[in-house]
């Protein structure tokens, strides 16, 4: 059942990388590019439980996390050109 998991993850991402070539905008780009790292994490949950090595979820986590921050700074980069820049209000001018 484990190998069968395996398999559609691996469709799962060769689509995804065709999404992230053929993406029309820079939005639908990133998205793909979270996709891929949420199906890798999946990934690498599903061949640590078919290895037998429990360790391998926390790596998952771990990456999952830093795909998550990841795409966000991405974005944040996209929209505003500057990762430090704070925005324009009052926060800003304090």
């Amino acid at each position: 059942m484990f190998a069968a998991a395996a398999i559609a993850l691996l469709v799962t991402l060769a689509l995804a990388l065709v999404r992230a070539a053929l993406g029309p905008t820079l939005f639908d780009r990133a998205q793909a590019a979270n996709t891929i790292g949420t199906v890798a994490m999946l990934l690498l949950a599903v061949i640590g439980f078919l290895n037998g090595r429990p360790d391998f979820l926390d790596l998952a986590l771990v990456y999952g996390l830093l795909n998550v921050i990841g795409t966000i700074a991405v974005l944040k980069y996209f929209r505003y050109g500057d990762l430090g820049d704070p925005g324009t209000g009052k926060e800003a001018s304090r």
